[in-house]
């Protein structure tokens, strides 16, 4: 009798639950988007960041239609969707591929490599390129040096970069907008995660519903996907 009693006056105790109000589920969902989105900033603002290839100035190395994930670690951290950022502590190497912002207003942002670092003496003589005097070595180029390109030498300010594309006749690059500030340097690629085969205007910025459907296409016709280059690592 009296253990039923006690029992009694515990469930008497016991507050009824709140009810969940609409507002406190709205609140919630609110509250999970605004940590999914600050999570999404920090990762796109300080490590990783996923990139589409729209030209072929780095082919073979780069084709266009690869898809990249490029990491800023150590390179750049900013706020993404605005000019805000700073340079980080690493430096590139010579010949590594590099992701920048191009000197020169209204275009979308560079992939090219580092041929000349800062302090160098760079020339070109019939197609090969020249580092202090020293002829560099470059198995990546798409095609052999050409004999009737020669450039007067040039020596490479502190803190500036000189920027090659590996399909050389096909690359807008330092030879002829200058070079590139340590600022503007955004990061290396790491890996490729997609590549699909599909015409250069397609990834060129604006052309969104050109992408959705190569995407579609891709689904419905795989062989449009480049399985071979999945996963590539630089």
């Amino acid at each position: 009798m009296r253990a039923e009693v006690e029992e009694a006056v515990a469930v008497a105790s016991v507050a009824p639950a709140k009810p969940v109000t609409l507002k406190d589920q709205v609140w919630r969902e609110v509250l999970s988007w605004f940590w999914v989105i600050v999570a999404f900033l920090f990762i796109e603002g300080t490590l990783v960041q996923a990139r589409v290839i729209p030209s072929g100035s780095m082919e073979r190395t780069v084709l266009i239609g690869d898809h990249l994930i490029v990491s800023r670690i150590g390179y750049d951290a900013g706020v993404p969707f605005t000019d805000w950022h700073v340079p980080l502590w690493r430096e590139p190497k010579r010949q590594q591929i590099i992701v920048f912002r191009a000197p020169l207003p209204g275009t979308p942002d560079f992939i090219k490599r580092v041929i000349g670092l800062p302090g160098d003496t760079l020339e070109v003589k019939r197609g090969v390129v020249y580092i202090n005097g020293q002829a560099l070595d470059e198995p990546y180029r798409q095609d052999p040096p050409n004999p009737h390109e020669t450039r007067p030498a040039v020596h490479i300010p502190t803190g500036e970069y000189f920027m090659m594309g590996d399909n050389r006749e096909n690359s807008y690059d330092s030879r002829y907008w200058g070079f590139v500030p340590r600022a503007n340097i955004i990061g290396t690629p790491l890996v490729i995660y997609m590549s699909i085969d599909a015409p250069e205007e397609v990834w060129e910025p604006g052309h969104v519903a050109q992408r959705f459907a190569t995407y579609l296409n891709a689904v419905i016709h795989p062989g449009e996907v480049r399985w071979k280059r999945l996963f590539h690592m630089f």
